[in-house]
Order: structure tokens, then C-alpha cells, then sequence
């Protein structure tokens, strides 16, 4: 289920096994993801990094009731990290505790029926350029579960990718001042992987109460043509349907109720990247769709430095976090096939 550039970490066992393999393989890179955010919650949050294991530590019971396993198994990656199972927790929760202040800047797309015969699911992801040392590309084999492969941060157990079913998520941060103890978004993106059904990630991210812990956009499809896009927050969940076989979103709110209850903090380059990427999705032909073709997109540098492929400024302002592209991921979930490119698109090698 994969084509990457990188090697595939493959993870089986019970959840405390899993995880402590994720710990003990990627020990380096989880420490350089802790570096990453402790530096970062303190001059952008002005958080220390005890007062943000503190508040990680508030998502505890949720997070049991929830799912009991994913506590096991970051509990494992902290033995085989070497570290503590708060400073595991607080990556986990570092969208909850960091997101107040630092934008981001991604940009999602799906594409299915009737704009193509085959689901594609893609996006670039943007965040701290720091960042790029920590990526992992994971393979997860768990008893009753689907398989799940996805490229997330060393230390996080849930990101962007896809899975045996062919149920695919990628992911767009909002910058907002609302959160609740519940979920972490990343450990619902873990939830949203294991998945056999849009149905079922819906269930996972909404029923019964709004789980999430902060705002977030989750882009789920399937290999069985569908799409969605899913404004997730704890007080309200949107859920918008793909128009014409096609879903894109950047790092605004799209649902007017969302727009109604979240107070955001949105950058202009979030709807000049949307139209952009909107412009060049009607465009496209799907006779010759493949995964170089959707890389090119991702490839876009209208509006450079804070184009679809974002890059780091010449002269970044100090007062403003800047964010570039650290990995662009293209997946087909008609076949189960994923291909990523550490760093940026426009830098790649064609395959």
C-alpha cells in the first residue's frame, strides 16, 4: 500500500508493544519533535513545557473513555522513547495547546465519481519547517483492525494517510480560541484510520457528542467514491458533502453554523490558496490523471511564498510564525496506494 522515499517503519503487537516500537525505532526523531514543541509553546504560547503537560493532562479521561488503547500505546512509546508518558501525551495534544497562536498552512483536496473513475486524496503540509527531521511513515497492523499507513511526527500516533479499507484523511488546522478537555484532534484522526466506513468516522468524530477537543478539518474519502469534509470541534460538527466529485479546503471555516459558533483566526492566503486550488481542480482532465499530475498541483506557487507549495519567506517577519510545506502526500484509494514527498512538492523527483 505504499511508494514512499522513505523507509517504512511496519508496527505490530498489542497497543504498549506498538507504541513502544515507535518509541524505541524513532527515538531520535521524538526527541526532536519535543525540542520542536517545547520551543515552540513558549514563544508562541509563552506555555512552559511543564504547564503544557499539565494542560495535555486534562484530555486523560476522554481519552480513556474514548479508546483505552491509544493511552497504552503512547504509554509504550514513552518507555521506548525514554521519555515521560506526559511528554507524549503533549504531542499528542500539541494542536490543542499550540493552535491558539500558530497558524497553519495546508491545503486538501479529494477527487472521486463523477469528476474521476478513481478516489484520490491529497494534500501539502504545512507547519515548521523543524519538523522535518521528526516525519515517520508508519504501518500499523492491529488485531480486528484495518491495516493503517499514514506519515505523521514521531511521538504522534495518528496523522495523514489511509488504510486497508481504502478509507483515506488528510488534515487542515484552524487557528481558534475554543477547546474543551475531549479528544485530541490527532488521536481522532488515529480513530478516523481505523475506520472501515464514512459512516463509521462520522460516528467517531460526532455522535452521541461533538468528541473533539479543538477545531480541526478532517477530509475523509473512500475507495468507494465517496468524499466529505468534516469541520470537527467540540461544540459543533459540520459535515459537508463533496460538490461533483470534489472537496478542497485550506485553513478557513467553510460552514456558515461553524462560522456562527467558532471564533477564528484566518490568514488571507487560506482563500487565495482555496481558489487556487479550486481553479486548477475544474481544469483538470481525468483521462490523465496520475500521482505526478496531482503532485503538479500541489506544485502551485500562485501568490508565492504563500502559494499551495508554501515556502519559507526571504525575509520572515519575527512577530508572525512563519509555516512552509514539510511533506505533500498524494494517495489513490481505489488501489490503496500512497506516495509522499518529504519536503517540498516542486522539489521532487518524478517517479
Amino acid at each position: 500500500m505504499n511508494k514512499s522515499q522513505e523507509y517504512v517503519v511496519k508496527l505490530t503487537g498489542s497497543p504498549y508493544e506498538i507504541g513502544y516500537k515507535h518509541g524505541s525505532i524513532a527515538k531520535e526523531k521524538v526527541h526532536n519533535s519535543l525540542e520542536t514543541y517545547e520551543r515552540m509553546f513558549k514563544e508562541e504560547s509563552g506555555f512552559s513545557w511543564k504547564e503544557a503537560c499539565e494542560k495535555a493532562l486534562l484530555h486523560v479521561d476522554a481519552i480513556e473513555t474514548y479508546n483505552r488503547n491509544y493511552l497504552e500505546e503512547m504509554d509504550g512509546l514513552a518507555r521506548g522513547a525514554a521519555v515521560q508518558f506526559e511528554d507524549i501525551l503533549a504531542l499528542n495534544a500539541r494542536s490543542e495547546i499550540a493552535l491558539v497562536t500558530s497558524p497553519d498552512g495546508c491545503t486538501a483536496f479529494s477527487l472521486t465519481n463523477p469528476k474521476t473513475s478513481t478516489t484520490w486524496l491529497a494534500q501539502n503540509w504545512d507547519w515548521k519547517g523543524l519538523q522535518i527531521n521528526s516525519l515517520v511513515h508508519l504501518k500499523i497492523e492491529q488485531k480486528g483492525l484495518p491495516t493503517l499507513e499514514f506519515i505523521t511526527e514521531a511521538g504522534i500516533i495518528g496523522k495523514i494517510g489511509c488504510n486497508s479499507e481504502g478509507i483515506g484523511v488528510c488534515l487542515n488546522a484552524l487557528v481558534t480560541d475554543t477547546w474543551q478537555p475531549k479528544v485530541p484532534i490527532h488521536l481522532g484522526l488515529r480513530a478516523v484510520l481505523e475506520s472501515s466506513s464514512i459512516e463509521e468516522v462520522i460516528t467517531k468524530v460526532k455522535v452521541g457528542y461533538n468528541q473533539m477537543a479543538s477545531p480541526a478539518h478532517f477530509l475523509v474519502a473512500s475507495a468507494d467514491e465517496k468524499a466529505a469534509s468534516l469541520e470537527v470541534s467540540p461544540i459543533h460538527t459540520a459535515v459537508i458533502e463533496s460538490t461533483n466529485g470534489k472537496v478542497t479546503h485550506t485553513n478557513h471555516l467553510c460552514s456558515l453554523e461553524m462560522k456562527n459558533r467558532i471564533n477564528e483566526r484566518t490568514k488571507p492566503d487560506s482563500f487565495s490558496r482555496f481558489s487556487t486550488m479550486n481553479s486548477l481542480l475544474d481544469s483538470l482532465n481525468e483521462t490523465e490523471l496520475d500521482e505526478d499530475h496531482l503532485f503538479q498541483i500541489l506544485s502551485n506557487h500562485h501568490n508565492y511564498p504563500y502559494s499551495i507549495c508554501r515556502h519559507k519567506p526571504n525575509e520572515p517577519n519575527d512577530a508572525e510564525p512563519y509555516m512552509e510545506t514539510v511533506f505533500s502526500v498524494v494517495m489513490n484509494l481505489t488501489q490503496q496506494k500512497l506516495w509522499w514527498v518529504k519536503g517540498k512538492p516542486c522539489e521532487r523527483k518524478l517517479s
